[in-house]
């Protein structure tokens, strides 16, 4: 029996993840045994400053070690959230799968009586960790008070029973991975929130030699998840921006036409450049790096150096 080994992190979120991609794999091939690996990034050892390394150019912080895994042939298959990897590879790697995504947007899970964004009261105290997250909430919300929040899924819905947060804004793909939809309290729509690019898919990383690991892993690819994020990760590539920018792209596919929008933000939010454009799917990179020029010559350059200074 072949055997493939399936690279990933070790957190709640990375394993279900994981266990989904390899349970809908083992459907397509039965003959194969499948086993998970896990692998410490330094974004798992080093959370308390991983806004440090993004504006020192450091993008890699949750898959460079999962990725030399996979050039050293300890694994062979890696399994990322794809907001998470970098729109530039390693040499010898490539993406051989993206499966179906789940729902992009993010969702708000607050205390009794905070239910909702809208009607949050004057001031309230919100929970995130994404610098999006934190532009975007700051351009819909002035009077909020946005406080950082870090951890995973778990430590997250854990702060929000203390004393610091009436609300907490976490991206609605893991809860719905981790079978805690029920813990939602509302969807945040993209005209408020717009996701990040990539946000609610999974990507497989495979070695680009590696014919028949590639066969495998495109056993689940979904063609129409492909563009969506083509467009996304494209948009994001010319900007020259990072997963940790205030940045937010959605692309949706409807009657055989593909919408591209994209924001780009101020950290305090005090100004949101927005754009859209739309055509066929087939040419959703050229639509990415259109809108990223449209979007240049807006002056979404300077909101994005700024925010890494």
């Amino acid at each position: 029996m072949r055997m493939v080994t399936v690279g990933t992190r070790g957190s709640t979120l990375a394993l279900a993840q994981t266990q989904w991609v390899v349970g809908r794999l083992k459907e397509e091939w039965p003959d194969t045994d499948f086993r998970i690996q896990t692998i410490s990034t330094k974004g798992d050892r080093n959370r308390g400053s991983l806004e440090a390394m993004a504006q020192k150019g450091d993008k890699g912080f949750w898959v460079k070690e999962i990725e030399d895994a996979l050039l050293s042939k300890r694994i062979d298959i890696a399994v990322h959230s794809l907001k998470d990897l970098p729109t530039e590879q390693p040499e010898g790697l490539e993406v051989s799968s993206i499966p179906r995504r789940v729902d992009a947007r993010d969702v708000l899970i607050g205390k009794e009586g905070m239910k909702r964004l809208a009607d949050l009261p004057q001031g309230a105290r919100i929970g995130t960790s994404s610098v999006r997250r934190k532009a975007f909430l700051r351009a819909y919300r002035p009077d909020l008070q946005v406080i950082d929040l870090r951890g995973n899924i778990d430590t997250r819905l854990a702060a929000l029973a203390g004393d610091e947060y009436d609300a907490i804004i976490l991206a609605a793909a893991g809860l719905i991975r981790t079978e805690m939809r029920h813990r939602i309290d509302e969807f945040v729509e993209p005209d408020i929130m717009l996701p990040a690019p990539g946000q609610g898919a999974l990507a497989l990383e495979t070695r680009s030699d590696d014919d028949l690991t590639i066969e495998v892993a495109y056993a689940i690819h979904d063609h129409t998840t492909d563009d969506r994020i083509t467009a996304e990760r494209e948009f994001l590539a010319g900007l020259g921006a990072g997963c940790m920018a205030p940045v937010g792209a959605h692309a949706s596919v409807k009657g055989g036409i593909l919408t591209l929008e994209g924001w780009v933000a101020a950290l305090d939010g005090s100004q949101v450049i927005r754009a859209t454009t739309q055509g066929d799917p087939g040419e959703c990179a050229d639509m990415g790096a259109e809108l990223a020029g449209d979007m240049l010559a807006q002056g979404a350059q300077a909101l994005i150096d700024a925010a890494r200074s």
